[in-house]
């Protein structure tokens, strides 16, 4: 499989190339629909958190906290009722079926030091547009993932828009910075693995930064939207393997669903929280003085743009 970066007005954009087999698209005549809900079972994951008196940026970055000297980000978007929230659903085992939509790119977005979305579904042969939206520089690090390990797929610097004010001569007035405009295109090229579908892209300068892909090889998939719902169109009839894929669960939640001709089919999946230690920047539940923050230091990293919350903020 191939990736393929081009370069378009505003960013970096990933082309993916053929499977290992060619999908065919057809008209589907008969085909019927699947929707669902998708739930988190059980506690909700502790957030990573990244403690800002060792990765500091006093101007911008720096300034979206938890309020404690803590940048935040939670893996897992999940509602009161355990809606599961911006996870990837796709059925194998589908050859042929209705064509790809034919849709504006993908796009990633380094938007207040963050990757958006943090979860992507790419196809084969489609661009995925990345831009910098902020007023700081990005390094963009992207790596392909497997049980063999990583491999880097490219590491390519992702600047910020040049009408950005470059001076902060006081960092109290950081906030008043808070403007997105999209920074320059770039072009990579690189190659995916045979057999690997998963890549992550994480900023060399913020290690809070990160969003995942997985590559998909059919037009059945879909992202849970704020209810935990997902709808899949034109299926053709058959048994099919209904998967659900979050990057921080090892293995994914897989389902069998059998749609039949013109069928509405309704289904709940129920996917077990992962326990245990998930990586080792897990936010602590006791105090932050073991850092020993000077209130010199305090000054440095105060939430001016956005002050975060531990379980909602990405």
């Amino acid at each position: 499989m191939m990736i393929k970066t081009q370069l378009l007005a505003g960013g970096l954009a990933l082309l993916l190339g053929s499977p290992a087999f060619a999908y065919e698209e057809i008209t589907v005549s008969e085909g019927g629909t699947l929707t669902g809900t998708v739930k988190l079972e059980g506690a909700v994951p502790k957030p990573k958190g990244y403690n800002l008196t060792t990765l500091p940026d006093p101007f911008y970055c720096g300034r979206i906290s938890d309020g404690q000297g803590w940048r935040i980000l939670q893996p897992f978007q999940v509602g009161p009722a355990g809606e599961f929230r911006e996870v990837v659903v796709y059925l194998e085992g589908i050859d042929k079926g209705k064509p790809f939509a034919e849709k504006t790119v993908p796009q990633i977005e380094a938007k207040d030091c963050l990757f958006l979305p943090f979860t992507t579904v790419v196809r084969d042969d489609q661009s995925v547009t990345v831009v910098n939206m902020d007023p700081v520089m990005h390094d963009i690090q992207a790596y392909e993932t497997s049980n063999l390990g990583a491999r880097v797929l490219f590491n390519v610097p992702l600047p910020m828009n040049p009408q950005h004010p470059r001076n902060f001569k006081d960092r109290t007035e950081a906030g008043m910075y808070h403007k997105h405009m999209a920074g320059p295109p770039m072009k990579e090229l690189v190659k995916l693995s045979k057999g690997r579908r998963i890549f992550v892209m994480q900023c060399g300068f913020h290690a809070y930064m990160e969003s995942w892909g997985v590559a998909i090889s059919n037009p059945y998939f879909a992202k849970t939207d704020e209810q935990g719902r997902f709808t899949l169109t034109d299926v053709p009839p058959g048994t099919y393997k209904l998967v659900v894929w979050h990057p921080y669960i090892r293995k994914a939640t897989e389902q069998t669903v059998t749609i039949g001709p013109k069928a509405t089919v309704e289904t709940t999946i129920g996917v077990p929280a992962p326990t245990g230690r998930l990586y080792a920047n897990e936010v602590l539940d006791h105090a932050y003085t073991r850092y020993n923050v000077t209130e010199e230091q305090k000054k440095e990293i105060d939430p001016l743009v956005h002050k975060q919350d531990h379980m909602q903020d990405h």
